[in-house]
Parts: C-alpha cells; structure tokens; sequence
C-alpha cells in the first residue's frame, strides 16, 4: 500500500510533462469554433423546433378527423 503512495509525485510529473505536448489553439481559433457551434446550435434548434410544431399541428388535426 506504501509503494502506491510513493508513485503519486511521479504520476504529477507525467500529467504535467504531457501536458507541454498539447497543441493548445489560439484565442482567435477559439472564438471561431466557438462561433460556428453557436451558429449550428442555434440552426438545429429552430430546425427542430419548427418540425415539432409541424408534426404536432399534424397530429392535432388527424386526431380532431
């Protein structure tokens, strides 16, 4: 059980040595992607915000006869 504690310093200095090797994006391409998923999020809403009031005003009406 002691041996598991003494390989936790070790296990820092591997997270943060992999840590250097990320390829972090820049502010700007951040903004970017951040952009476009707001704008795609945004376009599936109302996409599936319109078809579930077309599929409900159809259902209500075959349902009324």
């Amino acid at each position: 059980m002691i041996g598991k504690f003494k390989k936790i310093p070790q296990f820092f200095r591997e997270i943060k040595e992999e840590l250097t090797k990320v390829n972090w994006s820049s502010r700007k391409e951040l903004k970017g992607a951040v952009i476009v998923v707001i704008c795609v999020l945004a376009f599936l809403t109302t996409y599936i915000a319109l078809l579930d009031l077309g599929l409900s005003k159809l259902m209500h009406s075959l349902l009324q006869g």
